[in-house]
């Protein structure tokens, strides 16, 4: 474990095949990347470090409500800022690092959303990132779960990219409200926000730099956004040019994606991250 000169609490991992870094709050991946390659993650230059703030950049972990689904939540929930424990990080063997952390109900989160529960993030380090979000519903009544992986991914300028395997995909247009279907693959030229539904398959963020898979299981919907450039300028912890260096492309539980947990069930999201 290791500290920075306020404190704040990160996990460095290092093996013979990637390198990255972990906050314990928000259990948020803020550094990934392979053996003599570059950071495949984009992380604000003037992102804070310090407990109970949202990181600006890596893999925020929206959880249990995305976006401003729950009016009472949060924008995102409440894991995003909390602190959770550290179980484990385990070397697999010299080219893979296991960890596990762990967030659990607590009387801060019941104010918030009062329900008891234990999530789990196990994440792998080789030369693929993979991700695994366990919910465990330990209460006595079921809720409602919208979540999800909000990966910001290091590109060379949000004009040179495209993103494909989502052709022919319902998405909520989160800018108009409207429901519409892709056409083709996504690049852009305008800020940009959108809900996909019916995701069956890989999506591949294609860049001059280059091509990254993104895989998912226990999810059916994936969000893709880019601010531009005047929501960008009034956003907290991002300079005015960042939206021209990251795109997100989030694996989620959104919209029509949600999960219900009945007591003592659970769901896993999982995402893999693998540079091409």
């Amino acid at each position: 474990m290791k500290k920075l000169f306020n404190g704040f609490e990160y996990l460095e991992i290092k093996n013979s095949a990637a390198t990255a870094k972990i906050a314990l709050s928000g259990a948020h991946i803020f550094e990934y990347k392979r053996s003599s390659e570059e950071d495949i993650l984009w992380l604000s230059d003037i992102a804070a470090f310090k407990e109970g703030t949202a990181i600006r950049g890596g893999i925020p972990i929206c959880w249990p409500s995305f976006g401003m689904n729950n009016p009472r939540l949060p924008q995102h929930g409440f894991a995003r800022t909390s602190l959770f424990s550290l179980l484990y990080s385990e070397d697999i063997d010299e080219h893979t690092t296991e960890v596990l952390l762990r967030l659990t109900d607590s009387q801060r989160s019941r104010k918030l959303w009062n329900y008891k529960f234990e999530l789990n993030l196990k994440i792998t380090v080789s030369d693929t990132l993979k991700m695994e979000l366990e919910t465990i519903n330990k209460d006595r009544q079921a809720f409602t779960l919208t979540q999800a992986f909000h990966t910001y991914f290091n590109i060379s300028n949000i004009k040179d990219v495209m993103i494909s395997g989502l052709d022919k995909k319902p998405f909520l247009d989160a800018l108009d409200g409207k429901i519409k279907r892709q056409n083709g693959a996504i690049k852009f030229s305008l800020e940009y926000d959108a809900v996909y539904q019916k995701v069956d398959g890989e999506i591949v963020l294609e860049d001059k730099r280059r091509t990254i898979s993104i895989k998912a299981e226990g999810s059916s919907s994936a969000v893709v956004w880019n601010p531009w450039i005047e929501k960008c300028s009034r956003m907290s912890y991002m300079s005015k040019e960042a939206y021209k260096e990251f795109v997100c492309i989030e694996t989620s539980n959104a919209f029509d994606d949600f999960r219900v947990l009945q007591p003592n069930h659970s769901h896993t999201l999982k995402a893999t991250f693998t540079p091409l």
